[in-house]
């Protein structure tokens, strides 16, 4: 699961998904990566477990697998938000700051 993430590509995909379903041309145009990135990455997604795919019409919605995905990524989210400012209040780090 965490090959999925280790990716700076494969997590801006994750990332996009977190609003909902997508097809590789809207994750190309939310992420700015080529549509065959996408699709390369979108298959260790798949075999990592961390993304579904449903056939619509012409098109494939993908979309997160477990709704635990996006849990996941809110509370790394909230995590390093709090650890960044812990850092930056540190005070022994106060003379590392100034340098």
């Amino acid at each position: 699961m965490f090959r999925g993430f280790s990716d700076p590509s494969r997590l801006s995909i994750i990332e996009a998904l977190r609003v909902g379903p997508l097809t590789v041309t809207d994750i190309a145009d939310t992420t700015g990566l080529s549509q065959s990135n996408v699709s390369n990455h979108l298959g260790c997604l798949r075999d990592c477990g961390l993304v579904s795919s449903e056939p619509e019409g012409r098109y494939t919605r993908y979309r997160l697998s477990d709704r635990r995905v996006g849990a996941l990524l809110r509370l790394a989210d909230d995590l390093l938000a709090d650890v960044a400012k812990g850092v930056y209040e540190c005070t022994r780090y106060a003379g590392s700051k100034e340098g």
